[in-house]
C-alpha cells in the first residue's frame, strides 16, 4: 500500500509528506531577528505546549548553552522569574491558553519590579495582540501549518534569539549545514522510494495495530518525544516515551510481568554520543528483557554531532508516523478532537 502513490496522494490530502520533505528549508529560513537585551541574562525560560515546546527541549540538549534553561508547560509563571530572566513565550497558533496565561502573569502590574525580558514567538493570535500592545519583540512564524509540522521554523527562531542575545554565537551556520544533510538524506524517505529500500516505510509497517513506546537517552529524548507527539497526532495512535536511565529505575520492571501479552512496538533511539553508561544500559536492557517484551526496533542516530543526530532522527520519525497514518487509512493532518477540546474549554 505504501508504494501506491495514487492512494498516498488521496489520503494525504494536505500534503503532510510534502511538508516533511521540505523541512530542511525551515531550518534555513531567516527571520532577520535583531534585538539587544536591556539586562544581563541570568537564565532562560521558554513557555510553550506540545509542538511549540518541542523545539526548546531539543535546543536545550545541544551543547553550548551556559545558562539555566527551563521549558515550562503550565499555566503558571515560575516564581523565580525576574528582570534578568529571558522569557520566551511560544505558541504556533498564538492562542494556546497556558502560554497566554504565563505571558499575562509576566506582565501583571504586581510584578512590575521583577518583570522579565519577554520575547514572543507565534504565527499570530492573542500572543501577537499582547506583544503589539506592550511593545514586546515578536517573531512571526509562517502561518497555515499544524504546529507539529513547524519544528524547523521554531528551532530556527530560537537559534536567532540565542544568536542575537549572544547566548549561543556562531550556531546558525552549523544549523544550516545540518539542514543541508537533511536535504540529501530525505531522498531515501520520500514516497517514491519503495518499501524495500525505505527505512521509514519499513518501521511504519511494524507499528500498525500496536501501542508505541519510544525510548531515548538524555540527548535523543527530544527526538523520542517528537516521535511520540507525531504518532499521536499524525497516526492517531497511542504512544508514550521515557528516558534512559530513569527508565531503568521503574518502567524497566513494568515489562517483566503484566500484561502477559504485550501488543506494543518498542523503538530505541540510540546515539553513540550519549554517556557510555547510557549506551551500555540500552544494550543490557535489551538482553535482560529478551522474551518479556517485543524486541526493540533500534534506530541508531546518524551524524557526528548532537544537532545532526537530533535533526536526522526527527526527520525519520516524521516520515515513519506519516506512513503509519496512511496505513491506518487516515489523513494525517487534521486534529479534530483537539479543536473540539479547545472549543469546550472556552465555554
Amino acid at each position: 500500500m505504501l508504494d501506491d502513490l495514487k492512494l498516498i496522494h488521496e489520503r494525504d490530502a494536505q500534503d503532510a509528506l510534502g511538508i516533511a520533505e521540505k523541512q530542511a528549508a525551515q531550518y534555513e529560513y531567516s527571520f532577520g531577528f535583531d534585538w539587544a537585551p536591556p539586562e544581563a541574562i541570568s537564565d532562560v525560560v521558554v513557555a510553550g505546549m506540545g509542538g511549540s515546546a518541542l523545539a526548546a527541549k531539543a535546543f536545550k540538549v545541544v551543547p553550548g548553552i551556559d545558562r539555566p534553561f527551563e521549558v515550562v508547560q503550565d499555566y503558571a509563571l515560575p516564581g523565580y522569574v525576574a528582570k534578568n530572566t529571558l522569557l520566551i513565550c511560544s505558541s504556533y497558533s498564538g492562542n494556546t491558553e497556558e502560554t497566554v496565561s504565563v505571558l499575562e502573569a509576566a506582565l501583571a502590574d504586581e510584578r512590575a519590579a521583577r518583570k522579565p525580558m519577554i520575547l514572543v514567538v507565534a504565527s499570530g493570535g492573542k500572543l501577537k495582540e499582547i506583544a503589539d500592545a506592550n511593545g514586546l519583540p515578536f517573531i512571526e512564524l509562517p502561518s497555515g501549518y499544524q504546529p507539529r509540522h513547524t519544528f524547523g521554523y521554531q528551532f530556527r527562531a530560537l537559534a536567532e534569539i540565542f544568536q542575537a542575545t549572544s547566548l549561543r554565537v556562531d550556531f546558525i551556520p552549523t544549523l544550516e549545514a545540518a539542514a543541508g544533510q537533511l536535504r540529501s538524506e530525505v531522498t531515501q524517505l520520500v514516497p517514491t522510494v519503495p518499501t524495500n529500500d525505505n527505512r521509514a516505510k519499513q518501521i511504519a509497517l511494524e507499528c500498525i495495530g500496536k501501542s508505541i513506546v519510544v525510548y531515548g537517552g538524555p540527548l535523543m529524548f527530544p527526538a523520542a518525544y517528537k516521535w511520540k507527539i507525531s504518532f499521536n497526532e499524525n497516526a492517531k495512535q497511542i504512544a508514550w516515551t521515557d528516558q534512559f536511565s530513569e527508565f531503568n529505575h521503574n518502567e524497566f520492571l513494568g515489562w517483566t510481568k503484566q500484561p502477559v501479552n504485550k501488543p506494543y512496538t518498542v523503538i530505541d533511539l540510540r546515539s553513540n554520543l550519549e554517556h557510555p553508561q547510557i549506551q551500555k544500559r540500552f544494550e543490557i536492557t535489551e538482553r535482560l528483557l529478551s522474551g518479556m517484551r517485543p524486541a526493540p526496533i533500534v534506530v541508531q542516530a546518524a551524524g557526528t554531532s548532537v544537532l545532526e543526530q537530533l535533526l536526522r532522527t526527527i526527520q525519520l520519525g516524521d516520515f515513519v508516523t506519516l506512513y503509519t497514518a496512511l496505513l491506518n487509512g487516515l489523513n494525517p493532518t487534521p486534529v479534530e478532537l483537539i479543536e473540539k477540546l479547545k472549543v469546550e474549554l472556552t465555554k
